[in-house]
C-alpha cells in the first residue's frame, strides 16, 4: 500500500501555526536547522505532495513564488501536488499543481498512481490529515515537537484518533525538538 504520511512541526500543546497562520515560533526555536537535515533524506521517498489552501498560500507567500517560481522545484522538485480548495488560487509556473474539491477518498486512485509506489506526504494542514484519517488513508504522523506553546492557532489534529489506532513507532532528539513517528491503523 502506498503510505500516507503527516509529517509536520508542532507546539508542545499541539497548534501547527498561531491564529495569523504564522510560524514564526518554530523559526525562532533553536536548533531548527538541525532537525531539519534529515528532511531531504525524507523528500526522496515521497512521490506526491498533498496541502489545504492555507498551507499552500502560506508556502507562495513565505517564499515568494509569485516572484520567483523556479524555488517551487528547488524545494519540492517536479513531485505532483495536490491542493484542496474550495476556491481559486494563484498557479506557481513550473510547478505540477492539481486543485481539488470533495473529499480525499474521490482523489486517492489519482494520487496513489502518480506516487508510483513513493510515499504520499501530507505537507498540512491538521484538518486535511483528519480527512485522511477519517477516509483510513493515513498511514503514519511523523512529527517535530518544538519547546513553545501557543495559546491557541491551527490545531495539529482536530479529530479524535484513540489509542487502539496509533502506535508509538520511534522518537529521537534532534536539536530541540522530541521526533516522533506513529503509525495508524484505519478505523
Amino acid at each position: 500500500m502506498t503510505p500516507v504520511i503527516f509529517h509536520t512541526a508542532t507546539t508542545l500543546n499541539g497548534f501547527l501555526a498561531d491564529d495569523r497562520d504564522s510560524l514564526d515560533w518554530l523559526f525562532a526555536t533553536p536548533g531548527a536547522a538541525e532537525a531539519e537535515s534529515d528532511f531531504s533524506t525524507f523528500l526522496e521517498t515521497v512521490g506526491v505532495l498533498v496541502m489545504g489552501s492555507t498551507t499552500y498560500e502560506w508556502i507562495v507567500d513565505h517564499e515568494n513564488l509569485s516572484a520567483q517560481p523556479e524555488k517551487w522545484t528547488e524545494i519540492y522538485g517536479d513531485r505532483a501536488t495536490w491542493v484542496f480548495t474550495s476556491r481559486d488560487l494563484p498557479r506557481i509556473d513550473g510547478a505540477h499543481l492539481r486543485f481539488a474539491r470533495g473529499d480525499v477518498a474521490s482523489q486517492w486512485p489519482a494520487m496513489r498512481t502518480a506516487a508510483a509506489e513513493r510515499a504520499i506526504w501530507i505537507v498540512g494542514g491538521g484538518d486535511l490529515a483528519g480527512q485522511f484519517a477519517d477516509a483510513g488513508l493515513l498511514s503514519e504522523i511523523r512529527l517535530s515537537v518544538a519547546p513553545a506553546t501557543l495559546a491557541s492557532g491551527r490545531p495539529l489534529l482536530p479529530r479524535r484518533i484513540g489509542p487502539d489506532r496509533l502506535r508509538l513507532e520511534s522518537m529521537s532528539r534532534a536539536g530541540q525538538f522530541a521526533e516522533l513517528r506513529y503509525s495508524v491503523r484505519p478505523a
